[in-house]
């Protein structure tokens, strides 16, 4: 049995993290020692690290809650975790092609700047009116 600072050092996870996956039902509660201390079983460090991995892929606690119970079921097809991938997936890739598009605008403005006075500054031109943009990031 592991205490939360065990757990959270064997995870990576910060103990009010821990705290707030068990408020959320992600993570079991767990049982208590006399002192009322907190003791966890291997299987929630394993369930922890599954939690903190997904998370550092990006997956929403939604989406995590619903990997999770699918792992509980491992005789179910994995159509339903692909789907989950995949909308993650497809997420990302728009994020990546937003941050492109601003790559690409702040390139652009800062490009554009002739380096005098801030009355002539096309950063600061541009900032002020979303019109001298190449791209709609709003």
């Amino acid at each position: 049995m592991l205490t939360i600072g065990k757990i959270a050092q064997a995870t990576g996870v910060k103990v009010p993290t821990i705290r707030y996956y068990e408020e959320i039902g992600l993570l079991a509660a767990p049982d208590r020692s006399q002192g009322n201390q907190r003791l966890y079983p291997r299987a929630a460090q394993e369930r922890l690290a599954f939690i903190r991995h997904a998370r550092d892929l990006g997956f929403a606690l939604e989406a995590i809650r619903d990997l999770l119970s699918l792992s509980d079921r491992p005789d179910q097809s994995c159509a339903a975790a692909d789907a989950i991938a995949k909308a993650q997936l497809a997420d990302v890739r728009a994020r990546i092609a937003r941050l492109q598009a601003l790559e690409e605008e702040l390139t652009r403005m800062v490009g554009q700047c002739a380096h005098g006075a801030i009355s002539d500054c096309r950063v600061i031109e541009t900032l002020g009116n979303h019109a001298l943009c190449a791209h709609d990031h709003g």
